[in-house]
């Protein structure tokens, strides 16, 4: 099953401190809004998106029809169609795609530890 590209998405208490931690890393900014209070930073193929006060817990985070640069692949499979054959092995949804539309949607399963898992399709 191809989840498309992966990154953390971490929630952060401070933006601007983490943006700066990061990059002492050798992660660059290349996605976001820091004034929406957002950003994705990149380190060759590793991806870290940086939320403050949007998320309650990090996430792992799949992003079908992207690769790691955020660009749209030719071909991929949909997030409900992903979501469909997920249903079909008794796994359980936190949030779902709405299966009658087409284009951008995300479903959001949590694993047996408690992790959430967001599968976030932008195309």
């Amino acid at each position: 099953m191809e989840l498309g590209a992966f990154s953390v998405s971490l929630a952060v208490k401070d933006l601007e401190a983490s943006r700066r931690f990061y990059e002492k890393l050798g992660f660059e900014s290349f996605m976001g809004d820091a004034t929406q209070n957002w950003l994705i930073l990149r380190n060759g193929d590793h991806v870290v998106g940086l939320f403050q006060g949007m998320f309650e817990k990090n996430i792992m985070t799949f992003n079908p029809g992207w690769d790691a640069s955020a660009q749209p692949l030719g071909e991929f499979t949909d997030v409900r169609e992903l979501q469909r054959r997920l249903k079909g092995q008794g796994v359980e949804f936190q949030v779902t795609a709405d299966e009658s539309t087409s284009g951008p949607a995300s479903f959001i399963v949590v694993d047996p530890d408690g992790n959430p898992i967001l599968v976030d399709q932008h195309v």
